[in-house]
C-alpha cells in the first residue's frame, strides 16, 4: 500500500490541541511523578495489589534515589488524600520541628542574625519518613519491605542520571567540601569532585542499606533506634541543637483540610504550616473577574493575577505559622468577605506596590500523585527545600538532611521565629479538587513561590479556559517574585509590553518554572486521566 501523507496526518494530534503529549487513560490505576522509574515503581506496586497509598510512597522512595537533590527521608512530606473507603478527604502534616533546645536569644548568643541558608542550623527534624509510615500504616495494604524493593534495587543496582535531574544535580556542587556529600552524591574523576552525567550510571550503597534496614525497623528504627542516635550525633558534631529526645518526641499529625469554592469546584489544601492558604485566597480574589473573556495569559488576566498573588503573599509572609504555636485567623483569610475587602485594594489598570515575599522561586520538591481501582486518590508532596538541602549527610546513612529550618525567623516580634520544637513555614503543598461532593482532581506543582500560584493557574486553565489536565499543567505559567514578573515561552510580547505599560517589572524566564503532576477522575466513566508536563523528566502511566 502506498503511503500517503494526507491519510498520515489524519492521525497526528489535532492542531487545537495546546499540549506536547497526549494525557494518559486508565482505569484500574495511575501514577505520575517527576521520574519515569519512579513512575513505574508506583505503578508496579498498583499491579501487585497495592493501593493508592501504597503506591504512593513506593514512588516517593524511588525518587529519594533517583532525584537525590530535590526530596528524601531526609526531608518533609504533606498528603491531601480521598479514602474511597472512609468517604471522605483527609490531610498529613508530615513536617518536621525545631529542636527543643532552639530559641531566638540562643541563635543570637552565636553570632547570628539570620539561620544560615545551609549546613547543621538549618536541619530539622527529618518528618518524610514518619509520614509514610503513618500513611500506610491507615490506609496501605502492602508490608513496608515491598513498598521499598524497587526504592532498593535502584540505589544498590545503580540507575541511569536523566536529563533534567543531570542539570540539576550542579547544584550539589556547592556542597563538594562536606566529604560524606561528596563521598555519596558525588563522582570523583581527575582527582576532582563532579556531578553525574547524563545516562551515567549511580549508585548509592549506603542508602540502599538505609531502606534495607527501615523496611524491616520503620519509624522506630528512623527516630527511636540506632538510626536516630547517629542522625543525632552527627547533628550534635555539627553545632545543631537537635538532640535525640527531639527524633524520638517527632510525630506526624492527621489535619483538617481547609477549602475554598470557585465556580462549582472546591480547592482543597492544607491548614499551616504550609501555604496552601495562600491559592484559596488568591482565588478568591480572582472569583469576581470575568477572567474567560480576558483571555488566557492576556495581559489583563496576568495583571489581575499578579496583583491578587501579591496580596496574598503579604499575607502568608505576616500570619503563616505552626498552628500548634500560634492560633491564627485561617478562617478569615480564606473567606470571601476578606477577599472582596482585598480585591478593593487592586486598580485593574495598574500595578500597584505591595509588600513583597521572602521566598524565592525555588525547584528543588518532588510532586507525586496516585489513584487506584477502589477509587483512592493521593496527592503527596515531599522536598528537602534547597538543591541537596542542608548539604549534610549522615555518615554511613546516604540521607540528606533538609534545611527546611532556615525559613525561620531570628525575630521576637514575628510569627515565624524559631521556638522550641516548632515547625517553620513551609512552602510544598499538594491540592485536591472536589465537585459536587466528590473526588475529582488531585494535583501539585513544584518549586516554592511557585506552588501556589501554580495551583491556581493550573485550575484557572481547566475552569476557565477549558484545558485538560495535561493542556492546564503544559500551558505557559507567570510567577511573580521579588517584584518581577517572569513570564515562560508562550506569553507574546504584545502581552508583555501592554505589562510593562501597566507599571509590572516583566521578565522572560530562562527555562521554565515548576514541574506539575494531575489526576483527574471522570466522574461518569470512573476513566482516570493523568498527566505530566515536560518542565521534568518525569511521566504519567496507568493501566
Amino acid at each position: 500500500m502506498e503511503f500517503s501523507p494526507l491519510a498520515a496526518q489524519s492521525y497526528d494530534r489535532p492542531s487545537s490541541t495546546r499540549s506536547a503529549r497526549s494525557m494518559v487513560l486508565a482505569k484500574r490505576g495511575a501514577v505520575c511523578a517527576s521520574q519515569p522509574l519512579a513512575t513505574a515503581a508506583g505503578l508496579a506496586v498498583l499491579r501487585k495489589g497495592g493501593n493508592a497509598f501504597d503506591a504512593a510512597v513506593a514512588t516517593a522512595a524511588v525518587l529519594n534515589v533517583v532525584e537525590p537533590m530535590s526530596t528524601g527521608i531526609g526531608g518533609d512530606m504533606f498528603v491531601l488524600a480521598w479514602s474511597a473507603k472512609e468517604k471522605k478527604l483527609v490531610g498529613l502534616n508530615g513536617s518536621g520541628r525545631s529542636a527543643a533546645k532552639a530559641s531566638v536569644e540562643g541563635y543570637r548568643a552565636m553570632g547570628l542574625n539570620r539561620i544560615p541558608t545551609f549546613g547543621a542550623h538549618a536541619v530539622t527534624v527529618p518528618g518524610a519518613f514518619h509520614g509514610w509510615c503513618t500513611l500506610i500504616d491507615k490506609y496501605g495494604s502492602l508490608p513496608l519491605k515491598d513498598i521499598l524493593a524497587d526504592a532498593i534495587s535502584y540505589a544498590e543496582d545503580g540507575f541511569p542520571v536523566s536529563e533534567v535531574i543531570a542539570g540539576n544535580w550542579r547544584s550539589g556542587m556547592r556542597h563538594q567540601g562536606v566529604p560524606e556529600f561528596a563521598k555519596n552524591y558525588l563522582v570523583r574523576e581527575d582527582d576532582q569532585w563532579r556531578s553525574p552525567r547524563l545516562g551515567e550510571i549511580f549508585r548509592q550503597p549506603d542508602l540502599g542499606r538505609t531502606f534495607r534496614e527501615l523496611a524491616t525497623g520503620g519509624i522506630e528504627h528512623f527516630y527511636r533506634g540506632d538510626l536516630g542516635r547517629r542522625i543525632a550525633s552527627y547533628l550534635e558534631s555539627r553545632g545543631s541543637l537537635i538532640r535525640f529526645d527531639d527524633l524520638q518526641k517527632h510525630s506526624s499529625t492527621w489535619v483538617e483540610p481547609v477549602s475554598t469554592e470557585y465556580k462549582g469546584h472546591q480547592l482543597y489544601e492544607l491548614p499551616p504550616n504550609g501555604q496552601g492558604i495562600v491559592a484559596l485566597e488568591i482565588l478568591n480574589i480572582l472569583e469576581a473577574y470575568d477572567l474567560r473573556s480576558m483571555g488566557h495569559n492576556s495581559a489583563d488576566y496576568i495583571h489581575l493575577f499578579t496583583e491578587a498573588k501579591k496580596l496574598a503573599f503579604a499575607d502568608r509572609d505576616t500570619f503563616v505559622t505552626d498552628l500548634d504555636t500560634r492560633k491564627l485567623p485561617v478562617e478569615t483569610l480564606i473567606s470571601k468577605e476578606y477577599a472582596a475587602k482585598m480585591r478593593a485594594r487592586i486598580d485593574p489598570k495598574r500595578a500597584k506596590r505591595f509588600p513583597r515575599s521572602t521566598l524565592d522561586i525555588g525547584n528543588d520538591t518532588v510532586y507525586l500523585c496516585t489513584a487506584d481501582s477502589e477509587g483512592n486518590m493521593v496527592s503527596f508532596i515531599n522536598s528537602i527545600y534547597y538543591g541537596f538541602g542542608s548539604g549534610l549527610v549522615v555518615p554511613g546513612t546516604g540521607i540528606c538532611l533538609q534545611n527546611r529550618g532556615a525559613l525561620f525567623r531570628l525575630a521576637n516580634d514575628h510569627l515565624n521565629r524559631i521556638e522550641p520544637s516548632k515547625r517553620p513555614l513551609h512552602t510544598i503543598i499538594p491540592a485536591f479538587v472536589m465537585r459536587g461532593g466528590k473526588p475529582w482532581f488531585c494535583y501539585g506543582v513544584m518549586g516554592g513561590d511557585m506552588q501556589p500560584q501554580g495551583h491556581v493557574q493550573v485550575l484557572l486553565n481547566m475552569v476557565e479556559f477549558g484545558m485538560n489536565p495535561q493542556e492546564a499543567g503544559e500551558a505557559a505559567r507567570v510567577c511573580e517574585a521579588g517584584g518581577r514578573v517572569l513570564v515562560e515561552s508562550g506569553v507574546s510580547d504584545k502581552e508583555i509590553e501592554a505589562l510593562r505599560a501597566m507599571g509590572h517589572r516583566v521578565q522572560r524566564a530562562v527555562g521554565s518554572f515548576g514541574g506539575y503532576q494531575g489526576i483527574l477522575i471522570d466522574q461518569k466513566t470512573g476513566v482516570y486521566h493523568a498527566a505530566s508536563d515536560n518542565r521534568k523528566d518525569g511521566c504519567a502511566a496507568g493501566y
